[in-house]
């Protein structure tokens, strides 16, 4: 029987974004920081669509979201527990079968076993029980997998890392060739693209590719490239940028590469790299976020991003707080695609 699941394209319409508030019970050493900078996410995705969000206390989100004015009749809030705040990793993914929604559940295991997760691989039934995602169907697969190791053209393309999907503390028991058969079962993938290169300093995730690569409309790919020699990053970019120059699209042509700036570098105060990429946009109804970082980059960033977003509004968000986690504004979000939140 032919496949009918279609893993949709970011840009394609939404009604709506996940996302999980920092709370005192979090990682966050700076809290405060990085309160404020997810009420600023907050803010622009309210200008375009729901925004759904799960935190422990709703009453202390409720009051200080009015607080800072945002419509309070476009948030939906839900009393769940949470370990953390990385909502496009433990969220569902939405695959659409014909014009159908459907959300997979897959298991959240802390990116291999790193960190405690207990509550956030619970984190999307919780919400459907409650309502969230109206009458659309959940599934559970008995996989593991993080939303922001995936990226989808809308057309049967994924493109992914090799690094993260054939992680031995993620799904050991499958090859490569499993991996490609479980993508295509899941999400009607017709084909895969793996990047065997690339990866950035204080990444936790085993290189997701919503930090490197992303697809964007017409068989454009935004990607991560860095232009000092002297970086320990230049020689990997160099020969990711290489692969994916080798890559086709589904009708044998090359894609068009764009490439984003490479951001100054953001250290922690313990002298640690933190993970700092432009490749990290949210793609919403009518524009798309972009992180920002304070430098002259950023300017830069904004104008690349709209040369592949053609229409859209490029709003730069302000992300250096959430770097501390080893993240940033894609990781803490998750588009829910038209029709799920009911």
């Amino acid at each position: 029987m032919e496949n009918t699941r279609r893993l949709p394209a970011e840009w394609e319409e939404q009604d709506g974004v996940l996302m999980a508030w920092p709370h005192e019970n979090t990682e966050w050493e700076n809290l405060p920081a990085v309160q404020e900078a997810t009420i600023d996410i907050a803010r622009e995705i309210v200008g375009s669509e729901l925004l759904l969000l799960a935190a422990p206390d709703v009453g202390e989100v409720r009051e200080r979201f009015a607080r800072a004015g945002l419509p309070l009749d476009r948030v939906r809030l839900f009393e769940v527990e949470t370990n953390d705040t990385w909502a496009r990793d433990f969220g569902p993914i939405t695959v659409l079968e014909g014009q159908k929604p459907l959300l997979l559940d897959f298991g959240f295991n802390g990116w291999g076993l790193k960190f405690r997760c207990d509550l956030d691989n619970r984190i999307t039934r919780r919400l459907a029980a409650l309502g969230a995602f109206g009458k659309t169907v959940l599934n559970t697969i008995g996989l593991i997998l993080e939303g922001g190791s995936i990226e989808s053209d809308g057309r049967g393309t994924i493109l992914t890392t090799s690094e993260c999907l054939l992680s031995p503390n993620r799904n050991p028991h499958l090859s490569r060739s499993g991996v490609e058969e479980f993508l295509a079962r899941e999400f009607g993938a017709k084909r895969v693209h793996f990047l065997d290169h690339g990866g950035i300093e204080g990444d936790d995730t085993d290189s997701h590719i919503d930090t490197l690569a992303r697809f964007c409309p017409d068989d454009v790919i935004a990607y991560t490239a860095c232009d000092d020699p002297s970086d320990v990053h230049y020689e990997p970019l160099r020969a990711m940028a290489e692969q994916l120059g080798s890559f086709r699209t589904e009708e044998g042509c090359p894609y068009r590469l764009l490439a984003l700036p490479w951001p100054d570098p953001v250290y922690h105060e313990d002298g640690r790299r933190l993970p700092a990429t432009y490749a990290n946009f949210l793609v919403i109804n009518g524009a798309v976020l972009v992180p920002t970082y304070g430098t002259d980059k950023d300017a830069a960033a904004l104008e690349i991003i709209a040369e592949a977003f053609p229409g859209r509004k490029i709003t730069g968000v302000p992300c250096l707080p959430l770097l501390t986690g080893n993240g940033s504004l894609h990781c803490v979000t998750m588009q829910l695609p038209k029709g799920v939140p009911g």
